[in-house]
């Protein structure tokens, strides 16, 4: 081998079908390896995590159970819209909110588990049992290609017709064995193409999870969209600061400007104006209730989306509240569940 590296010994060469093999074998490998490695990333961003669960499988033992990141953050919303409390309008958009981010991560964890079976354990089963019997077989095979080539140049070297007899017998036996050794590692080699094959099948499968995950997040955030959809598209302000802030000012990127067509189409000035006047005189207006609302006490008034309710206000009341009538029944509501009709 070391005299073949330095140019002074003459090399059995590979026919070229399989050096062909060889060539296809070892780039399969290394494309395998980082398609894989990079699925895993994809799969799960955290490398402590990754990590993590890589040893608790070299261990046999299961990994611990804990929240992956929407599901996390959809508690905090969740915990969040609670505190401020589920009757407010931000508080109960979180809630809703964090609902849908919990559906979403256990989607995620169905496309990681489902992804995991069907497509990274086949190509980890490749690169840790079949290539590892080529890579082995390979190895053999160069063994008795060297051993071959060590028999020709001993039997070049011989001098004594006793001495190329014996040379001779030794070629005709390392050549026999590494023709042995070729067939055993070509046919090897040839089981390459049907690894792709079942490579391919796998691969059609993590597209499958995939589609199925993200159309179950689209559904998911098309429900929730539906849900904030009939939010008015200005609050104004439970802490009683000007509604002439800079709402305006906010650009929305330009992927929900068309669902903020389904919004109420009322402008700033409309709603606050209809506020004001409306709290400055002692008349009454119609309101459509934007969305449901659950009374906190007996001062309070339930509503239901859509329903039209007569609302005024009365002196000293809060700037957030209106008083509202349905029939015989009477109560406040908040006035960022209302729209003001003309």
């Amino acid at each position: 081998f070391t005299e073949e590296k330095l140019g002074q010994a003459e090399k059995t060469e590979l026919d070229a079908h399989l050096e062909n093999l060889l060539s296809k074998a070892e780039c399969t490998k290394l494309w395998t390896e980082k398609i894989m490695k990079q699925t895993e990333v994809l799969l799960q961003p955290n490398p402590n995590a990754r990590i993590e669960e890589f040893v608790y499988e070299k261990l046999d033992r299961k990994a611990p159970s804990r929240m992956n990141n929407p599901e996390l953050l959809g508690q905090y919303m969740i915990d969040a819209g609670n505190e401020f409390g589920p009757g407010t309008a931000y508080g109960n958009a979180l809630i809703k909110c964090g609902e849908t981010q919990k559906r979403i991560g256990t989607a995620d964890r169905e496309l990681i588990q489902t992804s995991a079976i069907n497509f990274l354990n086949p190509l980890r089963n490749f690169i840790e049992g079949d290539y590892k019997t080529i890579a082995k077989e390979r190895k053999l095979l160069q063994n008795k290609r060297l051993d071959l080539d060590a028999a020709k140049t001993r039997l070049k070297k011989a001098k004594v017709a006793e001495a190329r007899a014996a040379s001779e017998q030794e070629v005709r036996i390392t050549q026999s064995e590494f023709d042995r050794q070729a067939e055993i590692t070509r046919l090897l080699l040839e089981g390459i193409s049907s690894t792709h094959a079942h490579h391919l099948r796998c691969l059609n499968d993590f597209v499958e999870a995939q589609m199925t995950y993200y159309a179950q997040c689209y559904q998911y955030m098309l429900d929730l969209q539906k849900q904030l959809g009939s939010f008015p598209s200005t609050f104004l302000s439970n802490n009683n600061q000007s509604s002439s802030a800079p709402v305006q000012s906010i650009s929305a990127p330009s992927v929900l400007a068309s669902a903020s067509a389904s919004l109420p189409s009322v402008s700033n000035s409309i709603v606050t104006s209809g506020i004001s006047e409306l709290k400055s005189s002692s008349g009454s207006r119609k309101a459509r209730v934007l969305y449901d609302y659950d009374a906190a006490n007996s001062s309070e008034l339930s509503l239901l989306a859509d329903e039209v309710i007569t609302v005024y206000s009365i002196p000293g009341m809060d700037s957030d509240w209106l008083m509202g009538e349905r029939g015989n029944q009477k109560g406040k509501v908040p006035i960022t569940y209302l729209e003001l009709l003309n």
